[in-house]
């Protein structure tokens, strides 16, 4: 047998076996459950104003905690020099920054946790030849988006040395934003691999598919605006709902010039801008969660319309909770896991969702076979 021939052979054994697409699928969906932790772990550190105590970039070195005593002061005696502590915490204990450092510190480990999980593995699976072969270029992608999240992820903590006591907001949306792309990410390749012909739904189904992309770009730029409330630490004020300060448009809505500045740097425009966003999503949820109703679908996609509606409903309600108690920690950090929960969902319902005739016709030969399990549909 020729060397061509045994190695068609052995790649279609492996993608025979399978476990083979269930093991690439179970690690990736491990992945993107650390990037959800990741997430929250940073909602975290930015409530409990954590992330600037570490100001240097070790990526090797900084994998281990200050071993001695000394250390630890000559981290506490740099953090000491940003306007941060001059300015916020002037005669905080070298006890109150140990706090504020192992947040920052865990999550960057967390992070670096996340690149070896995900490389060691990736190599692992495109030795042995588990890896199909439509999903390495994702594989490679995603390598790629990692180290450019790492590199954001100083780029953010940087803004905040020089002139400012906290972070920039459009670093920190950066930041965040490609984590919640990268989560998403994972959840799609994953969702692909468990199930890549899903049981077709209606015909009529194919606008109701229409309407729930729009729903997910709804979804994103509502997250992308919490992202700026976060940033400007916006849900501190007008802590009540639903008006703001007596009114249902706060009166410094428009209060910077030009005017378009009020979108990202006032705190007022903000907060009603995610508020509003907010409502129309999950009312947006709710009738989407209707509409499936009048369709016959496959009880997978009406399960996933159904979470998609009640997790909305219940992160609208965890907002409000977050807004009126004046964003304690441990709210601020489920209110951001129900946000890449509802993410999730809304991803799998999209998936799910496959009306009939929207799929291509199945391959004629064993060669048309073979070369149609390496392709994929992204959406």
């Amino acid at each position: 047998m020729s060397t061509l021939g045994r190695s068609l052979s052995a790649g279609s054994a492996e993608r025979s076996r399978p476990d083979a697409p269930r093991a690439v699928a179970v690690w990736l969906l491990g992945c993107a459950f650390m990037v959800f932790a990741m997430a929250v772990i940073g909602a975290i550190t930015r409530l409990t104003e954590s992330g600037l105590s570490i100001m240097e970039w070790a990526p090797v070195s900084g994998t281990l905690p200050p071993m001695s005593e000394a250390e630890w002061q000559r981290l506490f005696d740099l953090y000491r020099t940003i306007p941060q502590y001059r300015l916020l915490n002037q005669g905080m204990s070298l006890e109150e920054f140990r706090t504020i450092f192992w947040w920052e510190w865990v999550h960057r480990l967390w992070g670096r946790l996340i690149g070896l999980v995900f490389f060691l593995p990736l190599v692992w699976f495109w030795l042995r030849g588990r890896l199909p072969a439509w999903l390495k270029p994702h594989g490679l992608a995603l390598l790629a988006l990692g180290g450019l999240q790492g590199l954001m992820g100083w780029y953010m903590v940087a803004s905040g040395f020089a002139d400012r006591t906290e972070v920039s907001q459009y670093r920190l949306v950066a930041h965040l934003g490609l984590a919640v792309f990268i989560y998403g990410y994972l959840l799609w390749l994953a969702l692909r691999l468990l199930r890549p012909r899903p049981a077709p739904s209606p015909a009529a189904a194919l606008a109701l598919r229409r309407w729930l992309l729009a729903f997910l770009v709804l979804l994103c730029v509502t997250l992308v605006s919490g992202g700026f409330v976060a940033g400007l630490r916006a849900g501190f004020t007008y802590n009540s709902f639903p008006l703001m300060d007596g009114r249902l448009v706060p009166a410094g809505y428009g209060l910077l010039q030009p005017w378009i500045a009020n979108l990202f740097e006032n705190h007022a425009a903000v907060q009603f801008n995610h508020r509003l966003l907010a409502s129309l999503t999950v009312a947006a949820a709710l009738l989407l969660w209707l509409a499936s109703r009048r369709l016959t679908l496959p009880g997978a996609a009406a399960a996933a319309f159904a979470a998609v509606a009640g997790t909305a409903l219940l992160q609208f309600g965890l907002g409000i909770a977050t807004l009126l108690l004046v964003v304690p920690i441990w709210l601020g950090a489920l209110h951001q896991a129900g946000a890449l929960l509802l993410l999730g969902l809304t991803l799998a319902a999209l998936h799910l969702l496959r009306p009939a005739g929207s799929a291509r016709p199945g391959p004629r030969t064993d060669r048309d076979r073979l070369e149609s399990s390496d392709r994929v549909n992204l959406v």
